[in-house]
C-alpha cells in the first residue's frame, strides 16, 4: 500500500526557507514515508489530538499526521527542532 503525502501551505512554506541540502535530505525521508508512514525512529507525540507523528533529520523535524482508511499522510511542519513545536 502506498500513501499519498500532501502538504499544507504551512509546510511548503518551511521547506523554501531551508537549506538547500536539508531540502534534499527532508524531501527524501517524506518520500519514504509513502511506503511506510511509522518508520524506525517515529514518535507519535503525546497530547495531540490530531494524532501527530514526529520524524528526525538532523536538527529537523517533520510533523505529519497519517489517515490509514484513506492513505494519506499530511505533511503540516517541517522546521529546526528548537521551533518546530512552538504555536
Amino acid at each position: 500500500m502506498t500513501y499519498r503525502i500532501e502538504f499544507r501551505p504551512a509546510a511548503r512554506r518551511d521547506l523554501k526557507d531551508l537549506p538547500k541540502d536539508v531540502v534534499d535530505r527532508v524531501g527524501r525521508k517524506i518520500s519514504a514515508l509513502a511506503e511506510n508512514p511509522r518508520p524506525l525512529g517515529v514518535e507519535k507525540l503525546s497530547g495531540s489530538e490530531e494524532g501527530f507523528y514526529r520524524i528526525r533529520i538532523g536538527d529537523y523535524r517533520v510533523l505529519y499526521t497519517i489517515q490509514d482508511k484513506v492513505l494519506l499522510i499530511i505533511i503540516i511542519k517541517v522546521r529546526h527542532r528548537r521551533e518546530v513545536y512552538r504555536g
